[in-house]
């Protein structure tokens, strides 16, 4: 036994002395890796300022988010090891970095796309813009530059400011700290001598080879002659989103870019909703002030409210999504855009709602059978197969569509096509006449249209707001993938579900109080009075939550400088008795979505108009857009309107601004200003 004790004890003896080694391994195992990470950081210029609007996706995924207006993004749910994040943004080259082993911040400098933007000459002369008009359309061309200046070449992918060297760092010159953050992740940017004398070289023409529908801009009337104001609603946005990627681009947008009325219904404001149980889908609202580019006149808005719906009360939808896949989607701001929007859209599906996939080129084909919401990746992969090449059939596109959401129509849901394109058609049905008689044979089915724009160069403006005009639906332009995101997810309810069509509005002015008067915008909406009791008359549609904003510049009765002097042979306005207090009235015609008979709603508008330092934040807010859009179409009823005046209004308008919509109207108000000639009078038409 005593011989054996030595043998028991020495495993016990070296178990002990490899205790403190066990341990100290125990110690340095590491826990459980995390299977992804929340990723930051910011993305600039080779100056260093900020790009808001670039595309951060993570590469063969839909996971995706963009940057903010200092450039900054948040992206959570990142893979921890392995991967690639990719950035993209309209004019410049698309790059891709690694995921880091270490660290949660990645910043980037993107470069000009050399390729979209090609060398130019530098001129010591304005460039003027032709413009090619055809009906009712205008084509935005550019200009040959001429007045050259001897021996100035420049390239604008060689607008770059040496980099600011970090400090301290040796081993790395060429790296440029945009974060601000010690334990930041930094990029690599090119060195480049100082930026030439010519800062900003001459560019490609705004809107060079796009289509927009001329607009007249409505004049003053005279109440005595004409008491009613009669127009269709319109709830689409598409004009702002293209006015901001113009600005963000450095340039001012052509004038018939810009509708004021798509510049108001961009943003929400604080209307009153119909009471719980009306049975009216809608409320109307209105409010007067002064008018603050036009010192004794009055504004005078007008709110439509439609009722809210929460998304998991929403009917069941049967949608299919037409999209366009010809040669001319290829670059990054179409194609891939769309396809990213559309997964950012499958994410809100339920499984009684369907989906199907029709994509045209030189052809058109059914991609994906109507599928249920509760297959979500199938979806996902069918779009993911999409590819851009070919000439573009849209009619048959538009044929084949409409026939696989007629054969499985939800009679108590909501059947729409949503149709993704440029709006290049050059292959079969491409006539604007031929479209609009195929869609508005079908929207009498209970089919409706919703149009999503993209891309630029050849973008048919015009064409796609007919298209959704004529479909009962809304026309959206993607000018990056938060757009497309606050397009389809955010307003999931108010882009693809109506509870409202053939909204008109139909507006009388009491002699006794106004004497003239100017609706801003709507001047494509415009309806002949007799149309408004006409129920066979098309007019715009409402979706669930939608706000509508309509302006009116009025001239009181009595105002120094009368806009037409009084009249030899007609008689003076009659005394309007006990409704002097009355400004005006607003009625309403609307049908149910499945109606034929139309409702009527009427509010009248009465009191003294306030100041517009007293008026509501939502009346200042409006009335900064109308003056930035009267700014930006250098209209003649500008009046005394400038940068300055409409930022003020901004600013003091913004209230509740969750999203930061507001705030980044006040950072383009500011570009804008800074893109004006140096004369402030020369027009970009």
């Amino acid at each position: 036994m005593k011989k054996m004790l030595p043998a028991l004890l020495l495993p016990l003896t070296l178990l002990a002395a490899a205790a403190p080694a066990l341990a100290q391994r125990a110690k340095s195992t590491p826990a459980a890796r995390p299977t992804t990470r929340t990723f930051s950081g910011r993305v600039a210029d080779a100056y260093g300022q900020p790009l808001p609007g670039v595309t951060v996706l993570v590469k063969g995924t839909s996971l995706g988010t963009t940057t903010d207006t200092a450039g900054r993004y948040q992206l959570a749910g990142v893979p921890a090891h392995g991967g690639v994040l990719v950035f993209s943004f309209v004019g410049y080259i698309t790059r891709e970095r690694p995921i880091p082993t270490k660290g949660t911040v990645l910043n980037v400098v993107l470069e000009p796309d050399e390729k979209s933007l090609s060398e130019v000459v530098v001129t010591g002369k304005y460039v003027e813009q032709k413009r090619q008009v055809s009906y009712s359309a205008s084509t935005v061309t550019a200009a040959p530059l001429s007045g050259r200046v001897p021996g100035v070449r420049v390239r604008r992918a060689a607008r770059k400011a040496s980099p600011q060297v970090i400090a301290g760092n040796t081993d790395a010159p060429d790296l440029v700290d945009l974060s601000g953050e010690p334990n930041g992740t930094y990029d690599k940017a090119v060195a480049s001598p100082a930026p030439p004398v010519l800062a900003y070289p001459a560019r490609p023409e705004a809107g060079a080879g796009d289509t927009y529908a001329t607009i007249q801009e409505n004049a003053f009337r005279t109440v005595a002659k004409e008491p009613l104001s009669t127009f269709s609603l319109d709830v689409d946005n598409a004009s702002y989103s293209n006015v901001r990627r113009f600005l963000n681009e450095g340039q001012l947008p052509p004038r018939d870019a810009v509708r004021v009325e798509e510049m108001l219904n961009y943003f929400h404001y604080q209307l009153p909703a119909p009471p719980a149980g009306s049975p009216d889908p809608v409320r109307i609202s209105a409010e007067l002030s002064e008018c603050p580019w036009a010192p004794g006149h009055q504004l005078a808005r007008i709110g439509i409210q439609a009722k809210k719906i929460e998304t998991a009360k929403l009917p069941p939808a049967n949608l299919v999504f037409l999209v366009d896949v010809s040669g001319s989607m290829g670059g990054p701001d179409r194609l891939p855009l769309v396809q990213a929007g559309l997964k950012l859209l499958v994410q809100q599906l339920r499984p009684q709602d369907h989906v199907a996939l029709v994509a045209y080129a030189g052809a058109a084909g059914l991609v994906l059978p109507p599928t249920p919401g509760s297959q979500p990746q199938v979806i996902l992969d069918a779009i993911d197969r999409l590819a851009a090449g070919g000439s573009t059939a849209g009619g048959a596109g538009l044929r084949l569509a409409y026939s696989v959401a007629g054969q499985f129509f939800q009679k108590e849901g909501n059947n729409r096509v949503i149709l993704a394109t440029d709006g290049d058609f050059n292959v079969g049905e491409s006539s604007d006449e031929a479209m609009e008689q195929l869609i508005v044979q079908q929207r009498e089915t209970g089919v409706f249209l919703t149009v999503l724009g993209c891309g630029r160069g050849n973008l048919r403006d015009s064409r796609m707001e007919m298209l959704a005009d004529k479909g009962n639906g809304n026309y959206a332009y993607l000018d990056n993938l938060d757009e497309a995101r606050r397009t389809l997810v955010a307003q999931f309810g108010g882009t693809l579900f109506t509870v409202a069509k053939d909204v008109k509005l139909q507006i009388e002015f009491n002699p006794a109080r106004v004497a003239d008067y100017r609706l801003i915008g709507y001047e494509n909406r415009l309806l002949a009075n007799e149309d408004f009791n006409n129920d066979r008359k098309d007019a715009g549609e409402l979706g669930a939550g939608h706000t509508v904003t309509a302006l009116y510049e009025l001239v009181p009765v009595g105002a120094d400088k009368p806009l037409i002097d009084p009249l030899k042979y007609q008689l003076p306005p009659a005394k309007a008795g006990n409704t002097t207090a009355e400004v005006l009235t607003v009625k309403l015609r609307y049908k149910e979505p499945q109606g034929s008979t139309s409702q009527l709603l009427a509010q009248p508008l009465a009191g003294a108009g306030v100041p517009i330092a007293r008026a509501s934040a939502d009346q200042q807010f409006a009335a900064a857009i109308a003056e930035f859009g009267l700014l930006l179409r250098q209209s003649e009823q500008r009046g005394t309107a400038t940068y300055a005046t409409a930022t003020q209004l901004a600013q003091a308008g913004r209230g509740p601004d969750a999203d930061g919509y507001r705030a980044e109207l006040v950072r383009l108000l500011k570009l804008a200003e800074g893109l004006m000639p140096a004369n402030k009078t020369v027009g970009v038409r």
